[in-house]
Formats: C-alpha cells, structure tokens, sequence
C-alpha cells in the first residue's frame, strides 16, 4: 500500500508546475483564458498578456490562488513586436525566471491569400512569429539556467492542410512550426521543449467571426455553416477551450519533459480523416 500510494505521489508531482511562472499569451479570452486557467490550476503562478484591461483584470480575478505568489496582468499589443520584447525584458528583471511560455495571440482576418496585400503578411507575420521570438530571447537565458523551459505555440490544423478562407493564417502558422521545430533542436539539451498546438474547430469568438463572414457569403445561416463544419468532424462537435487548454497544461508539465518538437492536433479526429 505504501509503494502504491508513494508512486501516487510521484505522478501527482509530475503533473504539477508549482514554484513556475508562467506568461500566457491572448489570455483575455477563448482558448488563452483557458490555457491560464489550466496552469494555474496546475500550481502556476500566471501572467496573463494581452490588450484587452477589463477582460485580463476579469481572468485574473477567476484564476486560482497559487503558492509561488499573486498572479498578473501584462497589458501589450502583441502586434507590437518590438514593444513585447521591452515587455518581456522588463518582466524577467522584475520577477526572474519565467519557466513557461504560451505563444497565442488573434489569428490573422480571414480571406483568400491571393486577395491579401503583402502588408497583411507583415503583419501577421509580426504579431505571431516576430512577437514570439522576441518574447523567447528574453526568456530562454533564465529557462536555461532553471535548467527548465515550456515554450507552447498555439496555432491551427492549417499547418497541415491549407483551410480554405484563412489564406494568411496557413502561411504565417506554418512559419510558426518551423519556428517551434527548430527551437526543440536548439534548445532540447538545456531542459527546455518546445512543441505545438493545433486547435481545430473550437467553439471560440473567432470561430464564430468565421461562422457568421461563411455564412454572409454563402447566403446561407449560421447554424447551417456550424453544422456542415461538425459533418466532417469525427467526433461530431466542435471543441471547446478547456481541451485545448488541457494539452498545453501537459506539454507545460513535467511529464512531458520527452515531447519535443511535436506537432499536437486537438481537432476531434477532422484532419487524420482527411490526411
């Protein structure tokens, strides 16, 4: 009985992240609040990032108390590379190690890519890659002296199948896998993993955004869009945040201290049917 309940014990640890700090990107809302409330949950003390003050002040009041101290805000656009780098800077010699990062912020507007300016891939690509790597610069040299490192993109089943309408999002989150692909070779030795999240269709603002711009342009209604989206989902619903939000949790964790490099789909099943 003691044997069973000491490898209790140890599995219990290997799930938790108290004593880490954690920065979690786009976390006033959707699939970033609840990536900050799974860490939290986890033991986490959590900074939650984004632009929005009443809905990042609305997530800290809901995440629950932790050991390791009060968690915070960091308001800042993440379209703003270079002002999310100073941001994380400043963060690290406010509070030191940083052990997890949750790269996340607002997809780039739908439409086709051969209709998009190259301005909106600048863009694009400066909110989510440049904005990313910035913030990683300034948090990689305290994960590698914690001998300890997350690093967590959330992005979409697009980097494996081109969705039809969100032209500069496929382009922009397929730099992103590279990016993290490339960070897992790099920076593996010293603790630290870098992987991937790929969201499918998750019952988010944004998914309805797209629901409703499908809708008006078909002529149809939305419920018919959200139900012809379902059909060609296995599981037969779309996803919510909190599963999302529960493989990143694990990928945080200890126990995921061998998943490296990795490309996680959480889409109910839709893109192995359709590879």
């Amino acid at each position: 009985m003691v044997r069973v309940w000491g490898r209790y014990l140890r599995g219990m640890s290997q799930e938790s992240l108290e004593g880490r700090l954690a920065l979690v990107g786009g976390a006033s809302q959707g699939i970033g609040r609840a990536c900050a409330m799974e860490l939290a949950r986890r033991g986490a003390r959590v900074v939650v990032s984004g632009r929005n003050d009443e809905g990042l002040a609305k997530v800290l009041g809901e995440l629950p108390a932790v050991a390791g101290g009060p968690h915070e805000t960091l308001l800042q656009d993440h379209a703003d590379a270079a002002a999310m780098e100073r941001a994380a800077d400043s963060l690290v010699a406010r509070l030191g190690v940083v052990h997890v990062f949750v790269a996340n912020t607002g997809g780039p507007p739908p439409g086709f890519l051969v209709d998009a300016p190259a301005q909106d891939l600048q863009k694009a690509l400066g909110q989510h890659l440049a904005a990313a790597h910035g913030v990683m610069q300034a948090l990689a040299p305290g994960m590698r002296q914690a001998g300890f490192g997350r690093i967590v993109a959330i992005t979409s089943t697009g980097v494996m199948v081109p969705l039809r309408g969100l032209g500069v999002s496929n382009v922009v989150r397929a730099a992103m896998a590279n990016w993290v692909r490339t960070l897992a070779g790099e920076l593996g030795r010293f603790g630290i993993t870098a992987n991937m999240v790929m969201p499918g269709s998750t019952r988010t603002g944004r998914l309805e955004a797209i629901m409703q711009g499908r809708a008006a342009r078909s002529g149809t209604t939305v419920d018919e869009v959200e139900r012809e989206m379902i059909s060609r989902i296995p599981a037969g619903r779309l996803g919510r945040a909190e599963e999302v939000a529960a493989m990143v949790g694990f990928l945080c964790s200890p126990a995921a201290s061998f998943v490296n490099g990795a490309m996680v789909p959480v889409d109910g099943g839709q893109n192995a049917m359709q590879g």
